[in-house]
């Protein structure tokens, strides 16, 4: 008997799977059968993803909420739709186009199977240029936060109280840089970036 499940997927831990899994259920997908991951969609390498051929069986239905959510690399993309939709043969219905909706059926007419594959051509198109404006976008924030002297990264632990003082006296020749380090209960390595530091 024909089944149907769901796949959702954010990009990152804080984004939320919620409003994906909600349609899925009003769609009639039973929760055993979501498959919900926060990975990336720039490639296919997704632990719970990757699952889904071993599930999957013909004439099942693959539901996802939005094209993005099934990937965001326009090559990839095309390969794994042509997987489950033409090797597998497996319906794939995109909620938020349901224009996509891929029956593989004779009554699904060779005008039908155009129009979604220009469809499924300009989505995919579409999802990869998001990402590629994404990333420039981002690139643009840092080069533009470190022009005006951002700190990017990891913030570093302040200097000890007494770092001035041990660093005159490590400069002067007066005790090492080991003992430098130590009085300023600092690692030795630490002591001499942070003294390189004050030189530049």
């Amino acid at each position: 008997m024909a089944k149907i499940y769901g796949y959702a997927r954010v990009s990152t831990k804080d984004q939320d799977l919620g409003r994906q899994i909600i349609a899925f259920k009003d769609s009639g997908v039973p929760e055993e059968n979501i498959f919900h991951e926060k990975e990336t969609g720039s490639n296919f390498d997704r632990p719970v993803y990757k699952k889904m051929p071993v599930l999957l069986e013909e004439g099942d239905t693959l539901i996802i909420k939005s094209f993005d959510r099934f990937g965001r690399n326009y090559k990839e993309i095309h390969k794994q739709w042509n997987l489950i939709v033409d090797d597998m043969n497996v319906n794939v219905l995109v909620l938020d186009m349901p224009e996509l909706f891929l029956k593989n059926s004779p009554s699904n007419t060779l005008m039908q199977r155009l129009l979604a594959d220009n469809m499924l051509n300009f989505s995919a198109y579409l999802a990869e240029m998001e990402r590629t404006n994404t990333l420039q976008r981002q690139r643009e924030g840092i080069e533009a936060a470190r022009k005006r002297g951002v700190h990017l990264g990891r913030c570093k632990n302040p200097l000890p109280e007494n770092f001035e003082e041990k660093y005159t006296n490590w400069k002067g020749r007066i005790i090492s840089a080991r003992e430098a380090a130590r009085r300023c209960e600092m690692n030795a390595n630490t002591f001499l970036a942070r003294a390189r530091e004050r030189n530049t």
